[in-house]
């Protein structure tokens, strides 16, 4: 399943050979994509930094007055500490605020605070914040609206019912293989099959999947799903994804630098995956969250997409709406080789880690950065 976190992006167009793929081109992205997950680790840190060297996507643009990140005390944690995690994390960059001031920040892997780092599927909760802002601006009605409504070609086929609700927890109860390794598996075949012209990939894709069970009854990680809410977005607002980012969080918000976001065979952004941004304007976009999205999404809209909606089969942890939710109230956002934002509002910090790390995905590697990351939230509160 995590692989296919990273994948549905990665699908998108590339180079062969240094040639760009051409937009109507997508013989060979399977290739392009899957090389990738394994790029050895001089390849990761040579290019997760500069994944638009690469492939081809959509620029987030900066502007206006930039949101200060003041320093703070010192967070109390030894330098031998820090060293060994980011060695043995192969983290990049690594950031503390509380209160909405730098306690840390640390880089490494020839990354630096000008940089951008890819996102995987951290970005998935970016696209989740555009729904909130489409519903304050009034292109979105509600969650509870079926997604068709947006989408009308997905009427007649397994997400007839589903409400967007229903999309952004996962829950649709549509069939789905996550699994990368499979090379049949769904999010190995999504941008794969010529599509009609004048069809988008995605739609084209998701809309001859079978229901497996009652929308609503069942969370099974898919990241067509969230390339479905980034068309319905798109759909609702007639916009770009960059463009639309840009204008409700990246310009007012404060955001320092441009972003950039992959695009699909389409032409348009990959909302489960790959967007790249700074360390700390990752921790801007964590700083929002935390404080409630005002005059970007409705007031309660953080509130809702960061509580749990799904149960995950994990204890104390669950789904929300493209968030993950952790014990003692944490939430955050997660994406694979490392990418991380988590978010304590007790102790109101956010940690953002952006990172090269060996393997896709690794269960004591994870293990090992939570509990880190709960020594840092613990030194915050002292």
């Amino acid at each position: 399943m995590i692989k296919g976190i990273m994948l549905a992006g990665a699908l998108a167009l590339g180079t062969i050979a240094g040639t760009p793929v051409a937009a109507q081109d997508t013989s060979g992205l399977r290739k392009v994509g899957a090389e990738v997950l394994f790029w050895s680790q001089a390849q990761r840190d040579a290019n997760f930094p500069h994944m638009e060297k690469i492939f081809p996507g959509h620029v987030v643009k900066a502007g206006g007055k930039i949101r200060r990140l003041p320093a703070g005390t010192p967070l109390p944690v030894s330098d031998a500490e820090l060293d060994a995690f980011i060695a043995s994390q192969n983290i990049s960059g690594l950031i503390v605020l509380q209160d909405g001031k730098i306690r840390l920040e640390r880089y490494a892997r020839g990354y630096d605070r000008d940089g951008r780092w890819t996102s995987f599927s951290v970005a998935k909760s970016f696209t989740s914040t555009l729904v909130g802002a489409a519903i304050r601006d009034g292109y979105i009605k509600s969650v509870d609206e079926p997604v068709t409504r947006y989408i009308p070609e997905l009427a007649g086929s397994g997400y007839d019912g589903v409400t967007i609700a229903q999309l952004l927890t996962m829950t649709s109860g549509v069939k789905w293989n996550e699994d990368y390794t499979d090379a049949k598996s769904d999010v190995a075949r999504m941008f794969l099959e010529a599509v009609p012209a004048g069809e988008d990939p995605t739609v084209y894709y998701m809309k001859k999947l079978s229901r497996e069970t009652a929308p609503g009854s069942k969370w099974v990680y898919k990241t067509g799903e969230t390339n479905l809410i980034g068309v319905l977005v798109m759909r609702a607002t007639r916009k770009p994804l960059a463009d639309y980012l840009s204008e409700k969080v990246w310009r007012p918000y404060g955001m320092e630098q441009d972003a950039f976001w992959m695009v699909d065979p389409s032409g348009h952004e990959v909302s489960g995956c790959c967007l790249s941004v700074s360390l700390r304007d990752y921790a801007r976009m964590g700083q929002l969250a935390l404080e409630g999205g005002k005059g970007v999404v409705p007031a309660n809209w953080f509130a809702e997409s960061t509580r749990s909606h799904a149960d995950i089969g994990a204890p104390g942890r669950g789904y929300g709406y493209q968030w993950w939710t952790y014990p003692q109230d944490r939430f955050g956002a997660q994406g694979i080789f490392g990418q991380t934002i988590r978010v304590d509002p007790k102790t109101r910090t956010v940690i953002v880690v952006s990172a090269a790390a060996d393997k896709a995905s690794d269960r004591d590697y994870g293990i090992a950065r939570t509990a880190f990351l709960d020594k840092l939230f613990v030194a915050a509160a002292r």
